[in-house]
């Protein structure tokens, strides 16, 4: 269906972002049969499918994996007790609960 953003999202994830079904006017577009152009998977929602990552202590580590094709090492904070995000790439961390 022409007006999903992408096979398993139905709306934009951007307030920037042009709805699908309206980028058909736009000059790069014309004359171009879109039902033949790829259609990738959101990664937003490829990402929130991901399970969080519970980890024993209150820093968290993700590097994006892959070495060069990951992203920058990051540090996250996760004395809130609540799941954080990585700011890169989304995946999402959380503090083991302590029982004392």
């Amino acid at each position: 269906e022409l007006a999903q953003q992408a096979p398993n999202r139905e709306v934009t994830w951007t307030k920037s972002q042009r709805e699908r079904e309206d980028i058909v006017d736009d000059p790069r577009f014309v004359q171009m049969e879109l039902d033949g152009q790829p259609r990738p998977m959101a990664a937003i929602e490829l990402v929130a499918e991901e399970p969080v990552r519970i980890v024993d202590g209150r820093l968290a580590c993700c590097d994006g994996g892959d070495g060069a094709l990951g992203h920058p090492r990051v540090w996250i904070n996760l004395d809130e007790g609540k799941p954080e995000s990585c700011g890169y790439c989304g995946l999402r961390f959380e503090m083991k609960p302590h029982h004392h």
